[in-house]
């Protein structure tokens, strides 16, 4: 691997991480707002999820073929990015609560937020961000180790 192999991936690395800890805000955002039935919009609040994309549209089997040195001009790759942060489409949970200023009927909606589901994605996210962190930190020592082949 070169010089600027290494940087690449510590490039990689930090996308991956920054990409990972939005998803963490987004996730905490949810969590935050599984009881609001009213926001600025209007309506409960929509459950929202982060898209991610590799960085250049390339595939899986494009940066193996590159690092395996098996494409000629085939580009680095350089991680990944946030594509957007969308709304979950699914239907609100109707609960009957005539309590609710919200109500309608004696029944409210609800936010389309299923607080196992968050956790589950929470624990993913968190383990993505900790492999990240641990593929920096590999990459950072081989760097160094590099540096001081020389002395």
């Amino acid at each position: 691997m070169t010089m600027a192999g290494f940087i690449d991936s510590l490039g990689i690395s930090a996308s991956g991480l920054t990409a990972q800890r939005l998803r963490m805000d987004v996730i905490a955002s949810n969590i935050a707002n599984a009881q609001t039935t009213r926001t600025p919009e209007g309506g409960p609040y929509r459950r929202r999820v982060v898209e991610l994309e590799p960085v250049e549209g390339q595939t899986f089997a494009d940066a193996l073929a590159g690092a395996m040195g098996q494409a000629g001009d085939a580009p680095s790759g350089a991680g990944v990015r946030v594509a957007g942060i969308v709304t979950d489409p699914s239907p609100f949970p109707v609960v009957y609560d005539p309590s609710n200023p919200d109500a309608v009927g004696g029944y409210v909606q609800m936010p389309n937020v299923d607080i196992s589901t968050e956790m589950v994605d929470l624990v993913a996210a968190s383990r993505a961000y900790e492999a990240n962190v641990t593929a920096f930190n590999a990459g950072k020592q081989m760097l160094m180790d590099a540096l001081t082949i020389g002395r």
